[in-house]
């Protein structure tokens, strides 16, 4: 399986991403890059059979801007702190 991911942090900033191992992949944000050193956790998530579809629906939210508002205000009680 392949998700989507939305994460969230104590700042409450939020960062969209994919990938196929989802407790890893919140250990490697903890640690590494640009989400480094913030306290993220996992507010929503969608599960794909096929890698194309996640990295699609990936793109489609990171590029299109009412879709990630769209998203934002369906789970926007999952975002409150």
């Amino acid at each position: 399986m392949y998700y989507v991911y939305v994460i969230a942090n104590e700042l409450n900033n939020t960062y969209v991403g994919y990938t196929s191992n989802l407790e890893e992949r919140l250990k490697k944000h903890k640690i590494s890059g640009s989400t480094k050193g913030h306290d993220w956790h996992y507010v929503y998530y969608e599960a794909y059979k096929d890698k194309k579809d996640a990295v699609l629906r990936e793109q489609r939210l990171k590029d299109h801007g009412q879709s990630i508002r769209q998203l934002k205000n369906r789970i926007k009680h999952s975002l409150q702190k």
